[in-house]
């Protein structure tokens, strides 16, 4: 494969005669007085959070899902996916990506999508001077690609590159990573890393669940060109989470399909990996450092609510709740960004609103968090 000029700067169709002012709309009082508040249950050296100014920064009418958020130079940048047909595999979605100054007035600064895929979970990565956007594409032809013909082998990464995120470049492929349904990335060292999921020597046959897929970190030297660095899980793979620390070591928090998430950690070179069960289940998982504290957030399971987004300090391998955001039904995929050590901003989608005709829509909504 011919490796992609995605340093030429080529402006994404649909910028300029599309950027959209986006205004923010407050939910209720009512759901506003539901978290406004410290959490409870919290370690005793956690410090209480407040979630304060909750609002939905987009909605078109559209399903909207799966955010990433991340500071860049002096602006604000947060990514989703947008289909008019739904959740599932379709390929009419689209990636979108906004730009703010505050948080609250966003404007669209690009779009893109991939022809015959679907493109979904899109995530950030700053580096080499240089703001990636990535996203796992299922192969889905001219249609909705039927459940029963999901096939992780048929899977690519693409990604679009800015300098300045104003200008981006057209869609790429990642070569190395066709058979690897892609998520989060980070970088550390002078190399990007990103985890890929994947059916067990690529074997021909069903989707590629459970006991039949690992999960591996992915390297690259570019940000374009990948290549295996080592295994993290031998079965359930699924979404993860890296972190880096500045010795190299590594933590990681891993989905494990609808089972318990597990933490896992390694040092270089990457080959050798421990694993401990966080005890519950986490969808979207979220792994940040907010301060000189972790941050796990995701999709949990509540009894007798059904699904939430929360967010938890992550201490000696627990979680302690300390955020359960404005959320119901298909909702999650967190984005954050830390402010100060006492400020930071939010993002994710819900289904928990109605729209003017009494259905649910599915928005993304963002929220500040201030520690007490």
């Amino acid at each position: 494969m011919t490796k992609p000029t995605h340093r030429k700067r080529v402006s994404l169709r649909c910028l300029s005669h599309c950027l959209v002012f986006l205004g923010t709309t407050a939910l209720s009082a009512a759901s506003a007085q539901q978290i406004d508040g410290p959490a409870t249950g919290l370690a005793e050296n956690n410090p209480g959070v407040v979630v304060r100014h909750v609002r939905r920064v987009f909605h078109n009418g559209q399903h909207n899902a799966f955010t990433d958020l991340v500071r860049f130079g002096d602006k604000f940048f947060l990514t989703f996916r947008s289909c008019p047909d739904g959740h599932m595999v379709f390929p009419t979605s689209k990636i979108l990506i906004l730009q703010s100054d505050d948080t609250v007035h966003w404007k669209q600064v690009a779009q893109f999508n991939v022809p015959q895929r679907d493109t979904r979970d899109p995530h950030f990565l700053v580096f080499q001077d240089k703001l990636f956007v990535y996203t796992g594409t299922w192969y889905s032809g001219d249609g909705e690609l039927p459940r029963d013909q999901y096939d992780l082998n048929l899977h690519l990464g693409y990604g679009v590159v800015s300098t300045d995120g104003r200008l981006w470049s057209e869609p790429f492929l990642l070569e190395g990573t066709f058979g690897h349904y892609i998520w989060r990335a980070a970088a550390f060292g002078g190399k990007a890393y990103l985890c890929g999921r994947r059916k067990h020597d690529f074997a021909v046959g069903p989707k590629g669940e459970g006991q039949t897929v690992e999960s591996a970190m992915l390297e690259s030297d570019d940000g374009v060109i990948w290549r295996t660095r080592g295994l993290f899980q031998t079965e359930r793979g699924d979404e993860t989470a890296f972190v880096f620390e500045p010795d190299g070591k590594v933590t990681g928090v891993a989905r494990r399909g609808s089972g318990n998430a597990q933490l896992v950690t390694s040092r270089p070179p990457y080959h050798q990996w421990t694993r401990r069960d966080l005890e519950r289940y986490i969808g979207g998982p979220l792994l940040t450092r907010w301060g000189d504290r972790w941050v796990v957030g995701g999709r949990k399971n509540v009894a007798g609510l059904g699904p939430k987004t929360a967010l938890s300090w992550m201490q000696s391998g627990k979680l302690h709740e300390f955020a359960r955001l404005p959320s119901g039904g298909d909702n999650s995929y967190p984005g954050f960004v830390a402010i100060s050590d006492n400020h930071a901003v939010v993002s994710w989608y819900s289904s928990h609103e109605k729209d003017a005709q009494g259905k649910p829509m599915t928005a993304i909504y963002m929220a500040d968090l201030m520690i007490e």
